[in-house]
């Protein structure tokens, strides 16, 4: 019978098969930030992503090279123009010692449907159709290029292990935001690891899942310690000390220092994440007018955030589309151009500026909290003054979510490695029912955008996708829709014998369920 142990902050599952004997293998972990939360649908963040990579298994996932590879559905086909059809592994096993069956991933896919972030990546899927007990089919409304891209996110949840009413009379199924739920707390998934110990903003403890249906990785690692260390020189140290066998990010100011250190090995990766500052149009009647939001592209220096602030370690962006996405537009400039801004600005009537509140997290992305200074200093050159507050991302979330400021930073990777995605979360028109322009914090919306985003979404020649979504991108650019600044590089640092360099990626989930350490 499966007994349940209350640690500080979650109750976790420990199962009848659990291992008899101490963990062998410990690897100590050091990320900026931990999850703030449990549930894998709560918020779509890298940090959940991280976690669900950890504790579940999606339907199929991402190689290094950014092809497809089968996870929980071990083969799929496509059946008509709208259904693409998955078989599901036999034999998998949940952390509860329940069997993951087809009844699990359309109780998941229900689930993403109603969670305010996750609902809009799937808002061209109508339904999980269940064949028999490992066969679905997933359905799209319309021809979609991207069903195993948005299939990466599907990461089936254990449905009889989150059904049912806990002890206080609460939906075990409920999903809260930034909420106290059952599923925030507690975790069953099909993943390498478990959830064993919890402490917010402390320490994160994972066992190894001794009924993991992956038998065939070479990953060697009974027990993950991470621990949260926000401040880049404290975290380097403690890689550079051999207190923690891995970190990320690694900060640009000491990307030599790990690299040089003997012991310790650097990973570097170009990165897609693009970081953006946005403008609250509800909060400020200025922000209305395109040509100030274009004076306030002209005067931020982006090109020197990343050379002075991110050490060259970064790419400077015009745009969302990196080079190599579909939408990428090679005609779109940085433009900066502190004259230029303040012409703008004259002309729009604000010659004299106005005041605005600015919110950065100082623990998400690299140098956050200093590339806001930095911005903010650079709006003061067009009279425009800003009061700056930076808060850990635990705290600047919620805060995101109530658009608690007149200018507030959110980095992106697209979920689907496609341009579409940037749009679709950060600059369409707000959709409260399809979840479209979620994390669009400026208010700013364009219908004509909008109906190429769509467009492009069932569109299945690829030339005809590309050519829409540069015209996207082109309008975004034109209206200074958002300020891009730019794709931030990724950095890990890793001791000798833990062979990092495997499990990395440019989406930034490492699989740490596949992790090799010498012994």
């Amino acid at each position: 019978m499966n007994k349940f142990i209350r640690t500080v902050a979650i109750c976790v599952m420990s199962l009848a098969f659990a291992p008899a004997v101490q963990a062998q293998t410990t690897v100590n972990v050091a990320y900026d930030a931990d999850p703030v939360s449990l549930d894998p649908h709560e918020q779509l963040s890298g940090g959940t992503l991280q976690l669900s990579h950890m504790v579940f298994d999606p339907l199929v996932r991402w190689t290094q090279d950014l092809q497809f590879e089968p996870r929980l559905a071990e083969s799929w086909e496509q059946i008509d123009a709208t259904t693409t059809r998955f078989k599901l592994r036999s034999g998998v096993k949940f952390h509860s010692g329940n069997d993951m069956t087809a009844a699990d991933v359309k109780w998941t896919f229900d689930r993403l449907k109603e969670s305010p972030d996750f609902k809009g990546i799937f808002s061209l899927f109508t339904d999980v159709k269940i064949v028999d007990d490992l066969t679905i089919d997933l359905v799209t409304s319309e021809p979609y290029p991207l069903v195993l891209h948005t299939a990466t996110y599907i990461f089936p949840m254990d449905s009889k292990f989150y059904t049912g009413m806990t002890a206080d009379g609460k939906d075990k199924a409920e999903l809260v935001k930034h909420g106290d739920s059952f599923a925030s707390r507690n975790v069953s998934g099909t993943g390498p690891f478990i959830v064993s110990e919890r402490e917010q903003g402390v320490k994160l403890v994972f066992d190894r899942f001794t009924g993991y249906w992956d038998t065939a990785s070479e990953g060697n690692v009974d027990k993950i310690v991470l621990t949260p260390i926000k401040e880049d020189p404290t975290r380097v140290a403690a890689l550079l000390a051999g207190d923690v066998d891995f970190i990320a990010p690694v900060p640009p100011t000491d990307l030599k220092r790990v690299e040089d250190n003997a012991g310790t090995n650097l990973i570097t990766m170009p990165g897609t994440r693009i970081i953006t500052f946005q403008m609250n149009q509800d909060r400020v009647e200025a922000f209305k007018d395109a040509r100030v939001r274009k004076a306030i592209d002209f005067a931020v220096n982006n090109a020197g955030i990343v050379e002075r602030i991110m050490r060259g370690f970064g790419t400077v962006g015009a745009q969302a589309s990196p080079a190599g996405y579909l939408g990428h537009n090679p005609d779109l400039k940085p433009r900066f151009d502190v004259e230029q801004a303040k012409a703008l600005m004259s002309e729009a009537g604000y010659a004299d500026g106005f005041s605005i509140t600015m919110m950065a997290p100082n623990n998400r992305y690299v140098n956050d909290d200093k590339i806001a200074q930095a911005v903010a200093s650079m709006l003061s050159q067009i009279n425009i003054k800003v009061d700056l507050q930076t808060v850990p991302k635990a705290q600047y979330w919620p805060k995101f979510d109530e658009r608690a400021a007149d200018m507030m930073m959110i980095g992106w990777h697209s979920d689907t490695e496609d341009s579409a995605n940037f749009h679709q979360f950060l600059t369409a028109c707000f959709d409260e029912a399809t979840g479209n322009g979620q994390y669009n914090s400026g208010r700013y919306c364009n219908p004509e955008a909008d109906a190429l985003m769509n467009a492009a979404n069932s569109e299945t020649d690829a030339a005809k996708r590309a050519e829409m979504l540069q015209k996207l991108e082109g309008i975004l650019y034109d209206e200074a829709a958002f300020i891009p600044l730019h794709w931030q590089n990724l950095a890990w640092g890793a001791r000798d014998g833990v062979h990092a360099e495997k499990i990395v990626n440019a989406l930034n989930f490492p699989y740490f369920g596949d992790l090799v350490v010498d012994k």
